[in-house]
């Protein structure tokens, strides 16, 4: 018997994001919400890879302002270049920020649940 396995290649990719913005001492914290999550990732774009770069279609499928937590949809040809200029953010309204990439998939589904952070039940192992 022999296994097939045919290579398919991923249409979209899915990043979990986190972003971070420095706060000072006596100052309020910068509150973000979509619509200005989604200019950051197109100025960001733009800085590094010009308007092709900013042209690049990324989709929002949640963002939780609390956490300052989004999850993104882009092209899989859009991939890196997104990638490259979450890392080089530094800045946001004069204040020192950062978007940490906390997962990426090529399947939605996977960023519901994170294997790093569950925590197995004594009770259930020994059973």
């Amino acid at each position: 018997m022999e296994r097939l396995t045919l290579p398919q290649k991923a249409r979209f990719f899915y990043l979990k994001l986190k972003i971070e913005i420095s706060k000072e001492v006596d100052e309020r914290s910068v509150e973000i919400d979509a619509v200005t999550f989604k200019s950051i990732l197109i100025q960001t774009l733009d800085a590094l890879h010009g308007k092709v770069g900013s042209a690049i279609s990324v989709d929002i499928i949640k963002f939780e302002a609390s956490l300052k937590e989004a999850i993104l949809r882009v092209k899989e040809s859009g991939l890196v270049k997104l990638w490259s200029a979450l890392t080089l953010l530094s800045y946001y309204k004069d204040k020192r920020c950062a978007i940490y990439v906390i997962q990426v998939s090529p399947y939605l589904l996977s960023l519901g649940a994170d294997s790093r952070q569950w925590k197995i039940n004594e009770k259930e192992v020994t059973s």
